[in-house]
């Protein structure tokens, strides 16, 4: 069965312009090549080395260069949205500056641990922000397909959802998020289990392991966390981000089996890091005799970057009133860390000993 596949979210009717605050490589690799690719206008930057934002700013052709936050908020036009791609410790001290009301993407975590997202939570509702967090996987390409083939029941109920990643991801190339308290989970997995959450919504507990190596000094590399949904349901994420043995045994794949039929998507990104490869899309969808074959239709875009373009609309079209929901809101965005922090909660208490 061949079906028209959607692979982005829908286009706002209008295009607000964008002052993103933070130059680094995560705003140069994804945020501004997605955003350029879509034609959306970037007004401004600004970060605390001027020098990168003059780089990029020629490079993607932003239109001005802001030496902080509270110049571009008493230059920019009212209906501006704010990009804040920073760590999360620097909310605190950005948000103020904001006008009431503004529309707002933060970028994951949402804060790194739950004292700290109360308090980003709280002063978003305080100063009634439009914000959303960049849970960016809910957009890739794939990801939206898979979505359309679960919604419209093509594939039945859904039974079965598993996340693993078999792959060597260089840390030290991210010192900002490397070296800190928690890693694997907060900045890697976090993305699976807001993930499950949108296809499942909440499961009733979650029982986790994250590791570390013993040759290296990151607080975690590997997890295995197991999202409880009942009986006849199996949600499990399984990362390792040690296996430095080559390419042929990596893997990076979501597999989402359901009792009429399955969808698997390779996440090409995090393969032979950080070269990547693209993303792959297959389903299979039982027929009236009970047969069916595997799909593999051509699926324009992958994770990065042009789910971050998903991101920005969804927020655009909220912020204009044509969209009824924000799909990654901070109120969302808040479930998802509290499942994140019931993970740690999970691995420190351990499993059942023998008796």
């Amino acid at each position: 069965m061949e079906i028209a596949l959607p692979t982005h979210y829908p286009e706002p009717l209008t295009r607000r312009p964008i002052m993103i605050v933070g130059a680094g490589g995560v705003v140069r690799d994804a945020h501004l090549p997605a955003y350029k690719k879509a034609g959306f206008d970037l007004a401004g930057i600004t970060d605390i080395d001027p020098d990168k934002a003059q780089q990029l700013a020629e490079q993607f052709g932003v239109k001005c260069i802001f030496s902080d936050i509270e110049e571009a908020v008493s230059v920019l036009p009212e209906n501006t949205i704010y990009d804040l791609a920073t760590t999360p410790d620097q909310f605190l001290n950005l948000l103020p500056f904001l006008p009431d009301g503004a529309a707002v993407l933060l970028q994951k975590p949402f804060g790194s641990n739950g004292a700290q997202t109360q308090a980003i939570y709280d002063l978003c509702k305080s100063k009634k922000l439009m914000a959303c967090v960049n849970f960016q996987l809910r957009f890739a390409p794939a990801v939206v397909a898979a979505r359309y083939l679960i919604d419209n029941g093509f594939i039945g109920q859904v039974y079965d959802l598993e996340m693993r990643l078999t792959t060597h991801t260089p840390w030290e190339i991210f010192p900002l998020s490397a070296y800190a308290d928690r890693l694997e989970i907060m900045y890697h997995s976090i993305h699976y289990i807001d993930l499950i959450r949108s296809f499942l919504d909440e499961p009733a507990s979650v029982m986790a392991k994250t590791c570390g190596h013993p040759l290296k000094s990151f607080d975690s590399t590997r997890s295995t966390i197991l999202l409880d949904y009942g009986d006849t349901v199996r949600a499990v994420i399984n990362t390792n981000h040690d296996h430095n043995f080559g390419n042929r045994h990596q893997e990076s794949y979501l597999k989402i089996e359901g009792t009429k039929g399955a969808v698997k998507i390779g996440l090409g990104v995090l393969l032979n890091y950080p070269e990547g490869l693209p993303d792959t899309f297959e389903y299979y969808i039982e027929g009236e005799d009970g047969k069916g074959e595997w799909r593999s239709p051509a699926i324009e875009g992958t994770w990065f970057p042009d789910a971050f373009a998903g991101s920005m609309r969804s927020l655009m079209s909220y912020a204009e009133g044509n969209a009824i929901s924000l799909p990654t809101s901070v109120d969302d965005a808040f479930r998802t860390m509290h499942w994140v922090e019931c993970a740690y909660r999970s691995s420190v208490l351990g499993g059942v000993s023998v008796l």
